[in-house]
């Protein structure tokens, strides 16, 4: 296959011009840091084969789990093995380290399955993290941990946690721009940033790379235990991702039944406790089937995207969203009355009512989703039912009247 038709180039100009962009600064880094910083010694290179055995291995026990986490996962950017990065970065001269990272990296492409113009963008904003973070933690000076005492642990400690910080938000600048020029439809701190479980793992990796660095320098033999931690790090990460999985709808981000369900019937308990009331609100768009005989089902798809993201910009915090199926969604609104509860339905049919959805016909060419109506019912606790499954079949009569009486409006169950 030529170059002239890989899939980078099909992508939206801006985002090529950026992904080369980014490429060139990481070239060009790399070349500086390389001529301007002091040759290794022998002791970096001890210290650059202890990582990259240690690497080798969490990177070859761990395949299985990460090719099963990113085969169900595709915007997954967060890899353990960035332990064994960021312990380079701050300890081996900037040469080795970024031959760590590439030579990491090259290992996991195996198991990537990504485009490869993605895998090297991805790789380029390591690399310029790895760059940045070392320039900014060699500004403070040779580390000398063997020699601290108790007074310069702290500020040892400060530089490091320092270090991780421009380490991670690097990363996430470069990825979080790259994700705004690639999204098709309205960005999310959700697609921007990752997930709260993804940044909690960045920040696990960066706090073990810190001790693997630290061990490198004063006990290399304890990075054993560092390479078990990791291993046993990628399965629990496997292990929560299939459980949010189990409960997340793909297509929208939010809970689907099941999920909502388990919320729903806690958020229920609670307010039974408080002898207060809460809402059930059923949220059913007018008409979607003709977005999907109009464009395509990719439109339809773009659509129920833009409304998941206007139902979060509509609700609490403290409500429970989810997606009922086909185009219905459900929404739970504790402590919340009659009045209340029509108000809220009211502004999410205003909200859907106001979207402009960009997508593409049935022939890829761009169009735009707009004036959509939506018809919304509503059932009350304690005054319909007290079940949820009850008052899930209230809300959802509700609708059939506000269809029956002309849609595109909020009913509350007669």
């Amino acid at each position: 296959m030529g170059l002239q038709r890989w899939a980078f180039w099909r992508q939206r100009p801006r985002l090529i011009a950026y992904v080369l962009l980014c490429e060139l600064a990481a070239i060009t880094s790399i070349v500086l840091a390389a001529f301007t910083a002091a040759m290794p010694v022998q002791d970096d290179w001890f210290r650059f084969l202890t990582l990259a055995a240690c690497a080798t291995v969490h990177l070859q026990l761990s395949s299985r789990q990460e090719e099963r986490r990113r085969s169900r996962k595709p915007t997954v950017q967060i890899d353990l093995v960035g332990i064994w990065s960021f312990a380079g970065v701050v300890v081996l001269p900037i040469h080795l380290a970024l031959l760590g990272i590439v030579f990491s990296r090259t290992q996991r492409w195996f198991v990537a399955r990504r485009p490869l113009y993605r895998f090297i963008f991805s790789t380029s904003s390591v690399l310029l993290a790895a760059v940045a973070t070392h320039e900014m933690v060699t500004a403070f000076g040779v580390r000398a941990w063997s020699r601290t005492t108790v007074l310069d642990s702290f500020t040892e400690f400060g530089i490091l946690l320092l270090g991780g910080f421009v380490y991670f938000s690097a990363q996430a600048v470069i990825i979080g721009i790259g994700a705004i020029l690639l999204s098709t439809s309205r960005p999310t701190i959700r697609t921007v940033l990752g997930t709260k479980d993804d940044n909690e793992l960045e920040a696990l990796t960066i706090a073990l790379g810190t001790v693997a660095a630290i061990l490198l320098v004063n006990m290399p033999a304890a990075l054993a235990i560092i390479v078990v931690v990791s291993i046993i790090g990628n399965r629990i990460a496997e292990v929560r991702q299939l459980q949010v999985d189990v409960r997340t709808d793909p297509k929208t981000g939010l809970l689907n039944m099941r999920g909502w369900r388990e919320g729903a019937e806690r958020a229920l308990a609670r307010v039974e406790r408080a002898n207060s009331s809460a809402a059930v609100l059923m949220v059913d768009l007018d008409h979607f089937k003709s977005i999907n005989d109009t464009w395509g089902h990719p439109a339809g798809d773009d659509m129920l995207e833009y409304v998941a993201h206007a139902l979060r910009g509509a609700t609490r915090p403290s409500d429970i969203l989810g997606r009922f199926g086909g185009e219905e969604f459900v929404v739970l609104l504790p402590d919340a009355d009659a009045d209340e509860a029509k108000l809220a339905g009211e502004r999410i049919r205003r909200m859907i009512s106001e979207l402009h959805v960009p997508t593409t016909d049935k022939r890829g060419g761009p169009v735009a989703i707009t004036n959509r109506t939506t018809s919304i019912g509503v059932a009350i606790y304690p005054d319909h039912a007290k079940g949820l499954g009850e008052l899930l079949q209230h809300a959802d009569a509700a609708v059939y009247e506000a269809k029956e009486n002309g849609r595109d409006q909020v009913r509350v169950s007669s």
